[in-house]
């Protein structure tokens, strides 16, 4: 009696298990394959510890905050790594969580990796290109997955920041009669979260219609706190909102700051959320919550 009582009780438990371990799921950016390279879509990633790499299907991994905390707002992820590998649990995984915690939908990027041990793939063009499939694949799904088309931002670490960049000060405009429905989606931010870019493809001039930016890096930092100046300098020139935080300490790769000894490290996300917040991207709109199909 005891053991078909205990049976029972692990059937009813059964489904909350399951969901446990489905709270994201991963989109391939192409269906059939990244163009040119369909037949390397199969090959197996290589993960251990906290990185990624060996990226042939370059894919987003979908985390959806509780329908009663989801407020519309989106962020494509992409994770730092030098181009070499992708430092996928701190830097995707963990904002993934602390952006879902605010009510916002996370789909963090994977890449290709154009400086990865024998890679076929050229940073300027294929992780470019992945940033700008990946903006139009989500807000082509906008309506499924209960966003909001207008507040869907990019957020960068390290060299994610670098494609972050290649993406936002471009023409996003997609292609209205690209036989692909997703190539037909604009590609641009509505807003972007830059922590501590890499210095690769920062523009010249910032276009007077770029994305709002939040900027964040430790002044010990001596890859990339000068990319944050540059930046704030070149957001100051053209009259766009941008918000900077230059901690005197932190060195590079603090990710979330969690294990960080350093106060103003460790809080930095804080500052994130008064920045979301001030800027109306966490204001709710109304919603029947995501309707996904994965």
């Amino acid at each position: 009696m005891f053991k078909y009582i205990k049976a029972i009780i692990g059937l009813l438990l059964l489904p909350a298990a399951i969901w446990a371990q489905t709270d994201s799921f991963v989109i391939p950016l192409w269906q059939k394959g990244a163009p040119g390279f369909e037949n390397r879509r199969n090959e197996p990633e290589q993960a251990k510890s906290y990185w990624v790499k060996n990226i042939h299907n370059p894919s987003l991994t979908v985390f959806l905050p509780p329908k009663d905390k989801a407020n519309g707002a989106a962020v494509v992820i992409c994770p730092g790594g030098g181009h070499r590998l992708l430092v996928f649990n701190a830097e995707g995984i963990d904002p993934a969580k602390f952006l879902n915690n605010l009510g916002v939908a996370v789909f963090v990027l994977k890449y290709r990796l154009g400086r990865d041990t024998l890679s076929p793939y050229k940073v300027e063009v294929h992780a470019r290109q992945d940033g700008f499939r990946a903006m139009r694949l989500v807000r082509s799904r906008a309506a499924e997955f209960g966003i909001d088309p207008n507040r869907i931002g990019m957020m960068g670490f390290s060299a994610g920041g670098e494609v972050v960049d290649m993406v936002a000060f471009e023409n996003g405009q997609g292609d209205p009669n690209a036989p692909d429905i997703i190539d037909r989606a604009n590609a641009k931010p509505n807003f972007l979260i830059q922590i501590y870019p890499g210095p690769g493809f920062i523009p010249d001039v910032v276009p007077h219609d770029a994305p709002p930016i939040f900027l964040l890096a430790a002044n010990d930092d001596p890859c990339c706190s000068i990319s944050v100046m540059q930046l704030l300098q070149k957001y100051r020139d053209a009259k766009v909102p941008a918000e900077a935080h230059l901690f005197t300490q932190g060195q590079h790769g603090f990710n979330m700051g969690y294990r960080s000894k350093l106060k103003s490290i460790k809080n930095w996300p804080d500052r994130l959320a008064d920045w979301l917040s001030d800027n109306n991207i966490l204001q709710s709109v109304n919603s029947d919550g995501p309707k996904v199909m994965h």
